[in-house]
């Protein structure tokens, strides 16, 4: 067998994939479906050069190791957990009053973000279990296609609130984190806790009784009735 015969191992040949100068995406895409079968622990490069099919050599002329191939999937997941809770948020009839309109769409926000984490837990797990500052978080990468990130969403949601006169500015410091750790909470129990075992469908009925008690919780005034939560 001669020695032509045999490819040098920075020669692998690329599988068709990707398009001559998109290897860096090629990479991302194949990153973010090793999070997607088993979250970030799995999201490893050289599984990732292997799976495009090039060396780990070309792999690091875009990424200068796995931690920075994370930190990009990361984003990805965090947008694509933005795209969900902003969809649960549209679904709130643009018809209603102004408080009932602002307290269901916060509350679709947690609605949108559980049934990420049980539709993608892989990345749900990626996007919000490894640890990343706020700011870092806030960064364009991480917004979905509506430019915000899920913190923002989140955000933008309780000042509304505020504006709409059903959450008081004295409660408004602060609040993002605490609703946060409740609805995140509630997914890690569902995944990872002891209602691991619980049915999707049983999570997804329990999403909204969860987001109206901590909408409670925070001491909104119900405005003179009960609100209408538009499908959260």
């Amino acid at each position: 067998m001669s020695t032509s015969a045999a490819a040098e191992p920075d020669e692998v040949q690329p599988r068709a994939t990707y398009h001559h100068g998109d290897l860096r995406r090629a990479l991302l895409d194949a990153g973010t479906d090793l999070a997607r079968e088993g979250g970030p622990d799995k999201v490893v490069l050289r599984e990732a050069t292997r799976r495009v099919g090039v060396s780990a050599n070309a792999a690091y002329r875009h990424f200068a190791d796995r931690d920075a191939l994370l930190g990009e999937v990361v984003s990805r997941a965090q947008a694509r957990a933005a795209d969900v809770i902003s969809a649960a948020m549209d679904a709130v009839p643009a018809g209603l009053e102004q408080g009932p309109r602002a307290r269901a769409r916060f509350r679709a926000v947690g609605v949108g973000y559980l049934r990420f984490a049980m539709d993608e837990p892989g990345l749900f797990r990626t996007a919000f279990a490894v640890p990343v500052d706020l700011s870092r978080a806030a960064s364009a990468d991480a917004a979905g296609a509506g430019g915000l990130t899920p913190f923002q969403l989140l955000s933008t949601a309780l000042d509304a609130m505020v504006e709409a006169g059903v959450m008081s500015g004295e409660q408004r410091p602060g609040a993002e984190l605490l609703a946060w750790s409740a609805v995140h909470g509630m997914a890690m129990l569902a995944l990872e806790g002891p209602l691991r075992d619980l049915p999707p469908e049983a999570v997804d009925e329990l999403a909204p009784r969860l987001v109206r008690m901590v909408d409670l919780g925070l001491g909104l005034s119900d405005g003179g009735g009960e609100p209408v939560d538009g499908g959260a």
